[in-house]
């Protein structure tokens, strides 16, 4: 009989929910076919049967809280006759517990995951310098990451869960009242979501800043070159990338709203990592367009379309979702005309989008009606003056009312 545990969570998280069982007691699995999905303050994490055969036992039920390392069910080998031969069944633990090690027992045929061979290429590790968690000694794009985290300081795996705050009592109900409502319990994406937000209000001097920016030129520029771009590029040119872009260069001119607070120092980033809020079915997520100051439209069209489809799916990892330096929300999206944006801790700044509507405007003496977009940039004012504050959403604003700038680094 094989367990199956808890797989690798990441990084600060201690422990994650069974959200549904796909499989039940008594039905054949086949090796790598997802038994279940777990649910994490963060993301979704589906979890592969290590062995071919028959699950024995369910230990942990739809809606238990279970721990880093704890046994989710009992697996039988080989049963419907699809057991291994043997000796392979008896080689392979231990060619991945040297590989985990890493022993020269470790099988050399094994294949690293795609994914985690392009991320140690970036990163500069060799491949000795990871630790592998998957089948037989496969390195692991989620085993990368942590290495790259380790080697950075990360904070360690284990944090302690921060203390929940005291319930507040709910105010009696009329027993006709009680009887129409229905109660669910959050999931845990949902209670993290509202914890770090009201953190973020209770920790930071937030303030938001508002200016308007007129559409008409990305609209125009966007709809002469469409068509090539996205024959070209094989994605679509959105309205994402000029903000993104904008942004980048707006961070550069005033650096303090991409820095954050860490005790008493100011920790200045000389790199751009370009969170975009994306609303899912379960709650909004925050992926990261990782070095996005260094990267062209079409490559953050394809990363945004990427990490959006993903982050539908909930199919984002992790590493997908931390570091990022500043985050745009687009509300518009959802026909919002104005809002005021809550920060990301520890981010400093957050830039929110709304609905482009046709209004009236003044231009050179004259009324006249142009598609207006209103920004919101809510900021920590411990660390972001009103001056920088100002000065980069009229950046923002300048750049997207004459995109041309962009192209001219101005």
């Amino acid at each position: 009989m094989t367990d199956v545990m808890v797989p690798a969570l990441g990084e600060s998280v201690s422990e994650a929910t069974v959200s549904t069982w796909f499989k039940k007691v008594g039905d054949y699995v086949k090796q790598d076919e997802m038994l279940c999905e777990l649910e994490t303050d963060k993301v979704s994490v589906e979890v592969p049967s290590p062995v071919a055969g028959v699950l024995a036992e369910i230990i942990a039920q739809e809606g238990e809280t279970v721990g880093a390392s704890a046994r989710l069910a009992i697996v039988t080998e080989g049963a419907a006759g699809a057991a291994p031969a043997p000796a392979a069944a008896k080689a392979e633990p231990k060619a991945a517990q040297a590989a985990e090690a890493g022993q020269p027992g470790a099988r050399a045929d094994v294949e690293d995951a795609p994914a985690a061979k392009k991320a140690m290429a970036e990163a500069g590790l060799a491949r000795d310098a990871v630790q592998a968690t998957g089948r037989d000694g496969r390195v692991m794009k989620e085993d990368v990451a942590r290495a790259v985290a380790g080697a950075s300081g990360a904070a360690a795996a284990a944090a302690a869960p921060a203390p929940a705050a005291a319930a507040i009592p709910r105010a009696p109900v009329p027993a006709d009242d009680a009887a129409r409502e229905e109660r669910v319990k959050m999931t845990r994406l949902r209670q993290t979501i509202a914890r770090r937000l009201k953190d973020a209000q209770n920790t930071a001097a937030m303030l938001t800043t508002y200016n308007e920016v007129d559409m008409s030129g990305i609209m125009a520029l966007r709809n002469q070159y469409k068509d090539q771009f996205e024959k070209k590029h094989g994605t679509k040119l959105g309205f994402m990338s000029f903000f993104v872009k904008a942004c980048t260069h707006a961070l550069k001119e005033v650096p303090e709203v991409n820095a954050e607070i860490d005790g008493t120092d100011v920790v200045y980033k000389n790199y751009v990592h370009m969170g975009v809020a994306v609303g899912t079915p379960s709650g909004l997520v925050v992926p990261v367009v990782r070095d996005a100051d260094q990267m062209g439209f079409a490559a953050i069209e394809k990363k945004i379309a990427e990490l959006g489809l993903r982050a539908r799916d909930g199919k984002l990892t992790m590493a997908e979702m931390q570091g990022g330096s500043f985050t745009i929300s687009n509300g518009g999206v959802y026909g919002s005309l104005m809002s005021s944006p809550i920060l990301n801790p520890p981010q400093s700044g957050i830039l929110g989008m709304h609905k482009i509507q046709d209004r009236p405007v003044v231009v050179g003496g004259q009324i006249v009606i142009r598609p207006m977009m209103y920004l919101a940039l809510s900021y920590d004012h411990r660390i972001v003056d009103g001056k920088g504050a100002v000065t980069f959403l009229v950046r923002v604003k300048e750049a997207l009312e004459d995109p041309r700038r962009l192209l001219m680094d101005l």
